[in-house]
């Protein structure tokens, strides 16, 4: 895998936050409370793909465009998010 250093550096610290609160003080930090409010809508996504829900069923049900859902089934198509 090829990163940046800034990737790599931004991975590494997430990896050193040791508990909830630290975490979420620091996605409060780095991210908009539209961006924190994404990224589990995301996540969601992709746990619906895989119990087979179609992309359109799972569009209406978060409110989100056929796109963002798309995404995340191509993602999967790629192989990631094996451990979700």
């Amino acid at each position: 895998m090829r990163v940046s250093k800034d990737l790599e550096q931004f991975m590494e610290l997430l990896q050193k936050i040791d508990t909830k609160e630290e975490m979420y003080d620091f996605l409060q930090g780095i991210l908009t409370p539209k961006e924190l409010l994404e990224l589990p809508n995301r996540l969601s996504i992709v746990k619906m793909l895989k119990k087979g829900i179609s992309q359109q069923e799972i569009a209406e049900k978060l409110h989100v465009g056929i796109a963002t859902v798309t995404r995340g089934s191509k993602e999967l198509q790629k192989g990631r998010f094996k451990n979700i």
